[in-house]
């Protein structure tokens, strides 16, 4: 069992994270048996990892008093330190871009020599854009313009800035090109924006977004388009990217639609985690599909299909694909 689950056997403990995390919990686990909490990194409260996994553990939960399972939701610093922690076995569940699941899995990138062989894919969820934003008054039009620019990067761990150092690279520069490489967690970046401590930010999201809102009707910031030739370049060489457009008037002072990339957020988990868990926890959205599709404007359109074809960039988890077969779906 994983170190995680076992430091979060004790009831009590757990009982008071969850609390914490905002979810409500479920009936007592039949026949007197143990509680089993298991816990699902996320991202920051104003992104989308956040909701998504709470809404995750509420459908996981409304079944605790049968299968003896409970879930608790965790804010992190998202993709990167999800999967890394994951594969310590200090979180059984994370949601990550697909394209770290990938690096992780063939040990590229970060995971440089450290291939996370043991990470396993639960399924996908929505479909997530690098979204850059700007102040009003910044003078940026193109990512070419951030140069010389106080540009919030992404906290230390997140797959924002991992992605952000991607992204720099296929424009030529680097975070020294900047005036400020700012490394503020996604939740402060939009008062920071609109308070003038940086003047853009670029992060992985799905929309609508809650802190892309903030920005554009807080102080009238603008999405910037991703639309050009390196990004071609990048989309072409590989395949878990593919071009995004950000709907026009989906917020506030920004009336056209704004051409991006981007790729799907997954669920991950370890090959530790027993099959039981993965199971339930699987059996949970997806038995309710429609229910959590309704708990965030980003989760709207998923399709059963889509979420176990598309972004696993790594082998699925026994435990899912045992439900996978029963429901039909693979």
């Amino acid at each position: 069992m994983p170190i995680g689950s076992s430091l979060r056997r004790t009831a009590g403990m757990g009982a008071a994270a969850f609390a914490l995390a905002g979810v409500a919990l479920a009936g007592a686990p039949a026949h007197g048996q143990d509680t089993q909490f298991v816990t699902i990194g996320t991202g920051g409260v104003t992104g989308v990892y956040y909701p998504s996994g709470g809404a995750m553990c509420k459908l996981m939960n409304q079944r605790t008093d049968e299968h003896g399972i409970r879930c608790t939701v965790e804010s992190t610093a998202a993709s990167v330190y999800n999967i890394k922690t994951v594969h310590s076995g200090g979180l059984e569940f994370g949601i990550a871009q697909a394209d770290w699941v990938y690096h992780a899995h063939e040990g590229n990138k970060k995971f440089d020599g450290n291939a996370a062989k043991d990470l396993r894919t639960v399924f996908s969820i929505h479909a997530e854009s690098i979204t850059a934003m700007a102040s009003a008054d910044s003078g940026i039009e193109s990512f070419r313009d951030v140069k010389g620019k106080k540009v919030n990067v992404g906290d230390p761990g997140s797959g924002a800035l991992a992605t952000n150092k991607m992204l720099f690279d296929q424009f030529d520069m680097t975070f020294d090109d900047l005036a400020l490489a700012a490394k503020l967690k996604s939740a402060e970046q939009a008062s920071a924006l609109c308070d003038g401590q940086i003047d853009a930010y670029a992060w992985i999201v799905g929309h609508p977004s809650a802190g892309v809102s903030e920005a554009a009707s807080t102080c009238g910031a603008q999405l910037v388009s991703l639309d050009s030739k390196p990004i071609q370049k990048l989309i072409e060489a590989r395949p878990y990217y593919s071009k995004v457009t950000i709907p026009g008037g989906m917020y506030e002072n920004n009336p056209e639609p704004t051409t991006t990339f981007g790729m799907r957020a997954v669920v991950v988990t370890s090959a530790d985690v027993s099959d039981e868990v993965v199971y339930e926890f699987t059996k949970g959205v997806f038995e309710n599909l429609n229910k959590f599709k309704n708990m965030h404007p980003a989760l709207a359109n998923l399709k059963a299909d889509t979420m176990v074809k598309q972004g696993l960039n790594a082998p699925i988890h026994d435990g899912a694909m045992k439900y996978f077969k029963e429901a039909g779906l693979k």
